[in-house]
């Protein structure tokens, strides 16, 4: 039997290495990347069985690659690896698509039943959060609302890059973009999110994790 082809991301070395020896006694791991953009090419490339990704990475965090991966192939399995354990990241990735959400403190086991249940088109959940989680999906609370959804890849970048600290001219060198258009992003945002001043925007950032991939 052909065993289950599975791509890996994450940006933490030795955490790579741990997970790298855990799945291959079962799995066939055919690339290891570091970053959401790196994630989105080796999937094209390689079209692995199932996708197991962190959510806080650079350049393009877990969820954001996941949404982009939904919107080029709606089968893609994904599981995510997280530190995380706030219900608004679980709804959050559930919602984009993902089929499992297993944290990295949970038991190494969790993880190899997340691939299985992906590779077989079924949701896991660990089991330290999957009835708050259900509970949140049965009362549609949470996830329904969240305001992150309504701005775009670029925003979410330029925004990450604004609560990081970074002014408009640097963010728009490292984006390689006019600091004209990273000012129309931002007010656009403003706009969007119903905030007045670049003050309460970094505050949504922060409340709403924007600033954690």
């Amino acid at each position: 039997m052909r065993r289950v082809r599975v791509l890996l991301a994450d940006d933490h070395r030795l955490v790579a290495e741990a997970l790298q020896k855990l799945l291959e006694p079962e799995f066939e791991l055919i690339g290891i990347v570091a970053d959401g953009f790196a994630l989105l090419d080796v999937a094209a490339e390689k079209k692995p069985d199932v996708i197991v990704t962190d959510i806080s990475m650079p350049g393009l965090n877990g969820i954001e690659a996941l949404e982009e991966l939904k919107k080029k192939n709606p089968d893609v399995h994904v599981v995510c690896l997280t530190m995380h354990r706030e219900l608004a990241y679980a709804r959050r990735a559930l919602d984009a698509g993902a089929l499992g959400y297993v944290l990295k403190h949970s038991a190494p086991e969790e993880l190899v039943m997340a691939v299985r249940a992906a590779a077989e088109g079924r949701t896991f959940i660990t089991p330290a959060i999957a009835g708050e989680v259900l509970q949140s999906i049965q009362s549609g609370d949470v996830a329904t609302a969240d305001p992150v959804r309504k701005l775009t890849l670029r925003q979410r970048e330029i925004l990450r890059l604004l609560a990081d600290g970074h002014s408009a001219k640097k963010i728009a060198k490292r984006l390689k973009i006019s600091p004209r258009t990273v000012e129309f992003h931002k007010y656009t945002m403003m706009d969007t999110l119903g905030v007045s001043t670049s003050a309460e925007l970094i505050r949504f950032a922060l409340k709403n994790h924007v600033a954690d991939g």
